[in-house]
């Protein structure tokens, strides 16, 4: 069963984030891992979210998506997005 990534991100240095992108599509297709939805125009309908760049992205199973969080590669290329943004990020099993 596939398994969701929404990723709420504000980045504040997107110089030092644009370093982590490069890193993290490659590290991202070699989990299986396929953007839905990348930075796009959204708009809340409902309750009091401020939600400000989202990201959807689509893994193959929630264990791909735990694989994938946990490894040392992603690790380090979080330490990076640490440095220049805030995020959530929230996993969500498909149906």
């Amino acid at each position: 069963m596939s398994a969701y990534l929404i990723f709420d991100v504000d980045i504040h240095d997107m110089t030092r984030y644009g370093e982590f992108m490069a890193g993290v599509k490659p590290a991202l297709e070699a989990a299986g891992a396929r953007y839905l939805a990348r930075g796009g125009e959204h708009r809340v309908y409902e309750g009091d979210w401020e939600p400000r760049r989202l990201v959807l992205l689509e893994f193959p199973s929630s264990e791909a998506v735990e694989a994938f969080y946990n490894s040392d590669v992603y690790r380090s290329l979080k330490g990076i997005r640490d440095e220049c943004s805030s995020a959530r990020l929230v996993r969500v099993e498909g149906v």
